[in-house]
């Protein structure tokens, strides 16, 4: 026991995760301004981690180093190297450094981190909501939530402002042909009103046409729709736990 004129000691700080460099085996250019980077790390292998899980890429600048979060596209059960997807955004720095890398060219990273996951397949049914890039956390979730044959309907609303940024697409909809239980709704919609149109979507088959509050949902993309559709959910009757959501 520490005396009055002790004070105790203060509590060690917590352990930072090692920095971890990756070399870039391949890439995919999904369409002008979206790219996919497969990274294999060097030396230490890619710590387990979860589906929907990100790692915080080391972007050095000339104005000084950024680190950004890019969610982990692939699935743990595709093992190395593992999938990141982004896109080019208005005045996106990291985005446009990782644009100008090369077959080849390493990079430094630490994580994987995260708490927007899903560890294993869901026993009731599932709605995952997802607009452009937003979907590179939610595919390997997906693909854990079909790990049975048997089990909960699981639903995928997707939408994009153009054709070209529905990313996956084939993938989800083969997906749903092998799995009657997955639903997969690609939309194109304007990018003034995604998030309205995907909001009309839930209000109408989740919150107007029962009273079952036992579903999941798991919501990932860019703006305050994101934080709109969830406060909608919540409002609704669902728990807090029941609604996921991840914003960019």
């Amino acid at each position: 026991m520490t005396g009055a004129g002790n004070p105790a000691p203060p509590a060690p700080a917590p352990a930072r995760r090692p920095a971890l460099r990756a070399r870039i085996e391949r890439m995919h250019d999904h369409c002008a301004d979206t790219r996919s980077l497969w990274l294999r790390t060097i030396g230490v292998a890619l710590a387990r981690f979860a589906p929907g899980m990100f790692v915080s890429i080391a972007i050095p600048l000339a104005a000084g180093a950024r680190v950004r979060p890019y969610s982990i596209a692939s699935s743990p059960e595709d093992g190395e190297p593992f999938e990141i997807c982004f896109n080019r955004a208005p005045n996106g720095a990291g985005a446009a450094w990782l644009f100008e890398r090369e077959t080849g060219d390493e990079l430094e990273f630490t994580g994987p981190f995260g708490a927007f996951t899903l560890d294993r397949a869901p026993e009731a049914e599932t709605i995952f909501v997802a607009e452009g890039t937003g979907v590179a956390p939610i595919r390997p979730m997906i693909r854990r939530a079909l790990a049975d044959r048997e089990g909960p309907p699981i639903h995928l609303l997707y939408a994009a402002d153009r054709a070209e940024h529905l990313l996956y697409r084939g993938e989800f909809a083969g997906l749903a042909h092998e799995r009657p239980r997955f639903r997969f709704e690609p939309s194109i919609l304007p990018a003034a009103t995604l998030w309205d149109g995907l909001g009309r979507s839930v209000q109408r088959r989740w919150l107007d046409s029962d009273a079952v509050r036992i579903r999941n949902f798991y919501i990932c993309g860019v703006g305050k729709g994101v934080l709109e559709l969830r406060d909608r959910l919540r409002a609704g009757g669902y728990e807090r736990r029941s609604v996921r959501y991840e914003q960019w």
